[in-house]
């Protein structure tokens, strides 16, 4: 079973940036998920595909994953990027095109 190495991101909805920097060990799903005939939620018998390992470093990570005999890739993480911007650009008027052109 393959397992998959990343590092945790920001939410988008909220602004702390707690738990940011560590990283998690997901297996990859098995099989497929189907819809249960009752509900009709998705679902599958694919346990490991439930767990999530978190860990403070990569090197744990891989180290843990080695250890257990998982092949795991890691999944290179995205860089943050910030606007900057003035709260007076909210109202800068662009430049002035006469209406003839």
């Amino acid at each position: 079973m393959a397992a998959r190495i990343f590092q945790r991101i920001k939410n988008s909805m909220q602004s702390g940036r707690a738990k940011v920097g560590t990283w998690t060990l997901e297996f990859e799903p098995a099989e497929a998920k189907k819809p249960d005939p009752l509900t009709g939620w998705a679902g599958s018998g694919d346990m490991p595909q439930q767990v999530h390992l978190t860990f403070p470093s990569l090197e744990a990570a891989t180290a843990y994953a080695a250890q257990y005999g998982i092949p795991a890739h890691v999944v290179p993480g995205h860089d943050r990027s910030l606007k900057l911007q003035a709260y007076a650009d909210n109202f800068a008027v662009g430049p002035i095109v006469p209406a003839g052109e």
